[in-house]
């Protein structure tokens, strides 16, 4: 069977900076997956692609505030005393408001020894799919990590971008160090490199072992490489005791359960994977059918034909064009094949 399921999206986060006439704030994201960041309390929300439903968290409000009466139009920013060498961060964040992203990319730019500012002209950059140039950037970001997020706290702006990670799945990354490696990673496996990817995910595993889109971005390249058995125990590892909460958690279990295979232990697999099957509400449909899928193939390989063939019986049923389900039930080719 074939050990990847998820397939990278274009990198295109989204960014944008709103402000209302009584209040300002804040969202980053692209449509489905949105930050919003206000005085009356900070909300985000998540959309499940395929879905129709999203998930709302609303925080309590906190940090600084730029008084409102400075709020009441959107050149509250021109209004501000800042520092010389803050300027262009702040006139590139105003830029990008006005939707001169241009415009904001070279202000952002000629501030990037700012590691703020390097963080967003990063982003920017990758929306643009200039990888090269983004890296650069956010490389320049991560060496000035101790200082990620305190120019968007001096401004009470808790930004917030969302960077698609897969098909179904949307990390929100902020100015801090998981979120700007969360980037790298993305950029490094576009660019084909494996080694600077893991570099990356293995200082996350460090500094967050129990983040589960960490853990999920280490399964899933780890199980490039499916032969190598000391990366499959430490996929084993990373993943114990993840329980089926979120769709994150579901698509977890997979890699867990493939990492499974790979050490030859098909029937702990397949207790995982008829865990990950018991959640079926909010999830994907195509990450619910690849999950039955491996379970009936494993099934198929363990001799039990009978309760795999019905398996695939139901997956043809609802999906006749998934996977090889045609060919394991020995069907006839489809009308109009070649």
């Amino acid at each position: 069977m074939s050990f990847r399921f998820w397939r990278r999206v274009r990198l295109a986060p989204g960014v944008t900076l709103n402000l209302s006439k009584s209040t300002a704030s804040v969202s980053f994201g692209p449509r489905g997956a949105k930050y919003t960041i206000s005085p009356r309390g900070n909300r985000s929300t998540v959309g499940l692609p395929g879905t129709g439903l999203f998930y709302t968290v609303h925080d309590r409000p906190g940090g600084a505030r730029v008084p409102q009466r400075d709020r009441l139009s959107l050149g509250f920013f021109r209004r501000l005393v800042t520092p010389a060498d803050e300027r262009g961060f702040v006139d590139g964040l105003r830029a990008l408001n006005d939707g001169k992203d241009a415009v904001a990319l070279e202000e952002l730019e000629a501030a990037r020894t700012l590691p703020d500012a390097a963080w967003m002209a990063g982003m920017l950059r990758l929306q643009r799919e200039d990888l090269a140039t983004a890296r650069a950037h956010l490389t320049r970001a991560l060496e000035g990590r101790a200082e990620l997020g305190v120019l968007y706290a001096k401004y009470g702006i808790d930004a917030q971008i969302s960077l698609p990670v897969t098909d179904e799945i949307t990390a929100h990354v902020r100015p801090r160090e998981r979120g700007t490696r969360l980037a790298l990673v993305e950029i490094a496996q576009a660019e084909r490199d494996p080694a600077s990817a893991m570099g990356h995910i293995e200082a996350l595993l460090v500094a967050g072992p129990g983040d589960p889109v960490v853990v999920l971005s280490f399964a899933e390249l780890a199980l490039d490489t499916p032969g190598d058995r000391a990366l499959m125990e430490r996929v084993v590892e990373v993943t114990a005791g993840h329980v089926n909460e979120t769709p994150v958690d579901t698509a977890v279990l997979l890699y867990r359960a493939r990492a499974l295979v790979a050490l030859g232990l098909p029937e702990a697999a397949i207790k995982v994977l008829t865990l990950a099957n018991r959640r079926r509400k909010d999830r994907p449909v195509t990450l619910m059918r690849q999950i039955r899928y491996d379970r009936a193939v494993l099934h198929e390989q363990m001799g039990r034909r009978a309760q795999a063939r019905r398996a695939f019986e139901r997956l043809y049923a609802e999906d006749p064009g998934f996977a090889d389900l045609r060919d394991r039930l020995a069907l006839s080719p489809s009308p109009g094949a070649a």
